[in-house]
């Protein structure tokens, strides 16, 4: 998938990856796509609330071994 930004929160635990996204995501335009890569367990449950709460985007969701990674498409 293309992307605009990245953040990298592997090895953080909650809340420092969705505060890590939102700070990301007040610098972004209007339908840029963030993609955020995480090892917090949580964060599978944190980033679909996350999305649903703030009104941007969960495009897709992926697993590579222990690292979960979202993209959100800034609102």
């Amino acid at each position: 998938m293309i992307f605009n930004a990245e953040v990298d929160a592997i090895g953080m635990n909650c809340p420092l990856p969705i505060l890590r996204t939102k700070k990301a995501l007040a610098t972004m335009q209007t339908g840029e796509v963030l993609k955020v890569k995480v090892t917090d367990a949580g964060a599978a449950h944190d980033f679909p609330a996350f999305a649903k709460q703030t009104g941007n985007e969960l495009l897709a969701t992926t697993q590579e071994g222990n690292v979960l990674i979202f993209f959100l498409k800034r609102r």
